[in-house]
């Protein structure tokens, strides 16, 4: 099994185990809407051999109005089962997108009851700088057994959110740029206010990583952590602007031994377009 302090796997690592009978690859890039990329038209043109898409817009409560919400246990389930992602397998999770958008599989899986599961370190950016192989081939996995059991405790809701206000229970830290945590730049995503959760702290994502792509070691992210405010003694709830880079946080805190960590499955998307949720500055 995958430590999970030791969440990251290498690309040497995943070269030597393609062919394991136990190791499935999945590609789960996922681009902002305003990045104009698609990132299963690049997966069809391009991936390591054997990966699976994880589609995140349609593995998702399709039926909500905020984006990519996860989905039922139900869906979760079915889904894995038909991309051959089953019980016992060891899942390593990697993308091509600059949100780094592997971590949010990661922790779907986790929130899922999946524990053997890691992130492929520097990506498919990096797997493929090394000159590694690819093949534009999707292949055809047979459907495998996938015991979905939600872990709630891993996921905050909008009245977990507004009830922390006041007992300030969980440190709140936000993923998103300085420019949009401050209200100096106008959310991308329309008809949303501007700002952060009061009493938030904000850790930018891309703090957490290296100039090449990988992540920093963990003494180097507990140093980033510290410098953003944040007492890793004390519970943490991570957020950013529609669940995505909050997972980057989570995977960096698993990474470092912290567990008392979850996530705010709305995010802004959310709490940025709720007409009773205060913001500052306000």
């Amino acid at each position: 099994m995958i430590d999970e302090k030791n969440a990251l796997v290498s690309t040497d690592w995943l070269l030597q185990h393609l062919e394991a009978p136990d190791v499935r690859v999945v590609d789960a890039s996922w681009h902002l809407p305003w990045a104009e990329r698609d990132g299963k038209a690049e997966y069809e043109e391009s991936h390591i051999p054997g990966a699976v898409f994880f589609d995140q817009e349609e593995i998702c409560d399709t039926d909500s109005h905020l984006p990519h919400m996860l989905p039922s246990p139900e869906k979760m389930s079915s889904r894995m089962r038909k991309l051959g992602l089953g019980d016992g397998m060891r899942i390593v999770v990697y993308d091509n997108s600059d949100i780094r958008s592997a971590a949010r599989v990661w922790f779907m899986l986790k929130a899922f009851g999946h524990r053997d599961v890691a992130v492929l370190d520097g990506g498919f950016q990096k797997w493929r700088a090394e000159g590694k192989p690819t093949e534009d081939i999707p292949p055809v996995p047979g459907p495998r057994h996938f015991t979905a059991r939600f872990n709630a405790t891993l996921v905050r809701e909008l009245d977990q959110m507004m009830e922390n206000l006041n007992s300030k229970r969980e440190q709140v830290v936000d993923a998103r740029s300085a420019a949009r945590f401050n209200a100096e730049s106008e959310e991308p995503r329309p008809g949303m206010k501007s700002g952060h959760i009061p009493g938030s702290l904000n850790l930018p994502y891309e703090r957490l990583f290296n100039e090449n792509g990988t992540y920093k070691s963990p003494e180097e992210m507990e140093q980033v952590f510290a410098d953003a405010g944040v007492d890793l003694s004390q519970p943490i709830v991570t957020t950013c602007g529609s669940g995505g880079t909050a997972a980057v946080l989570c995977l960096a805190l698993s990474m470092i031994g912290n567990h008392q960590y979850a996530l705010y499955d709305g995010s802004w998307s959310e709490w940025g377009s709720h007409p009773d949720t205060p913001v500052h500055p306000a």
